[in-house]
């Protein structure tokens, strides 16, 4: 019979991680990896020092070149077509168990030897794919811009499906993700839901954070990178329809389009504390979800709160969300089917109860206990 625990003890093992300049949904992953593997050095291509929290704080970093190229901690993204060279370059000769956490490119990494790489994938590289025009279309970054990037992001495809070979097995987020791997990777992936702390998010007294008080109906949040392809134009528009106030928490190199788009009742909160996020997830009367997410942490961390969901019905989200229960899954990605769905929260059957039971299932002990059980399969086969 085969032994479930720590199977990677006594394994020369590294983390790959893309990079490490925030603490979004993918950090959340790292950090729930990085306490279950805790003696693994992390490997990235860039970080920041106020990113190195939790499990990584004191942890063995390891930087490509990357880091020390003119305003890279900033604006890294720019320097995409040097992240194959980047982390390609990376030494792991005497390796034995390479796990990483992808998006973008770690899971290129090249191990060597008899080595095993588990991948856990956020999604294939989503600029590269299918959503080029969301990211670099002629509405973005201008015709000649977008015509001059579209053979480099082919290239980086290319290169993306042919480095699929040098993972052992990968690991999704999501259903949703797993077909996208299959689609564009032809690999088979398991799924194992990323992990939310659901000790932390719970119920409590609403506070209306930052004087903020509720108008025709309620609050709107939005809890997200802003990044284009979040679509948080939509959540602005949704909201200045149905008269709510809205207050949108994260950064992003999207944020100066979205000031532009964003009347006085729109709060930019920026990045805040897991207690001040908890406290506006128990004050929204909704949270906002226009993107077509990979698995989205949010919507499961304000169900937990007992906050319900309006969500777009793709992606992710369908996997969290139980629509017309614990909130609302709409088919339309425009302003007006929005708003229309915040005018429908308060109708919503479902109890704080029911909401936070739904987002039990994604518990973090469930992660720990799914991951342990992959890489034994993987290390250890019966």
């Amino acid at each position: 019979m085969c032994s479930v625990a720590s199977p990677w003890t006594g394994l020369k093992t590294v983390i790959v991680h893309d990079w490490l300049t925030g603490t979004r949904g993918g950090e959340k992953v790292l950090d729930a990896i990085s306490r279950l593997v805790p003696d693994a050095p992390v490997l990235t291509l860039v970080s920041r020092p106020e990113a190195l929290t939790g499990a990584l704080a004191g942890r063995r970093i390891r930087r490509s070149f990357v880091q020390y190229l003119p305003f890279a901690k900033t604006r890294y993204r720019e320097y995409l077509p040097l992240f194959p060279a980047a982390i390609e370059q990376f030494d792991l000769d005497d390796v034995e168990l390479v796990i990483s956490t992808s998006h973008c490119a770690a899971k290129a990494v090249v191990p060597t030897g008899r080595a095993k790489h588990f991948c856990y994938c956020h999604s294939p590289m989503r600029y590269a794919w299918d959503q080029f025009p969301a990211y670099f279309g002629p509405e973005r970054v201008g015709s000649l811009a977008s015509a001059a990037l579209r053979p480099v992001l082919g290239w980086l495809a290319r290169w993306d499906a042919a480095t699929a070979p040098r993972v052992t097995r990968f690991a999704a987020n999501s259903r949703y993700v797993a077909g996208r791997i299959a689609r564009y990777y032809n690999r088979e992936a398991a799924v194992l839901h990323p992990p939310v702390d659901t000790d932390f998010f719970t119920p409590g007294p609403p506070i209306h954070s930052r004087g903020v008080q509720p108008a025709n109906g309620g609050i709107a949040l939005v809890v997200s990178a802003l990044v284009p392809y979040k679509r948080l134009d939509v959540a602005i528009g949704a909201a200045a329809k149905a008269g709510w106030p809205l207050t949108i928490v994260g950064t992003g190199p999207d944020e100066a389009r979205l000031r532009g788009l964003a009347g006085p009742t729109v709060t930019f909160a920026g990045n805040v504390s897991p207690e001040a996020l908890r406290d506006l997830y128990r004050s929204a009367a909704a949270l906002v979800l226009p993107g077509e997410e990979d698995f989205g942490i949010a919507p499961v961390e304000a169900l937990a709160c007992g906050c319900p969901v309006v969500a777009l019905a793709r992606g992710g989200a369908t996997e969290t969300v139980d629509h017309g229960v614990t909130g609302i899954l709409v088919r339309e990605l425009s302003a007006g089917a929005f708003a229309s769905a915040l005018a429908d929260v308060a109708a919503l059957p479902s109890t704080t109860a029911e909401r936070r039971a739904r987002a039990e299932r994604f518990a973090a002990a469930r992660f720990d206990e799914g991951f342990t059980t992959l890489m034994t399969e993987m290390l250890q086969p019966c």
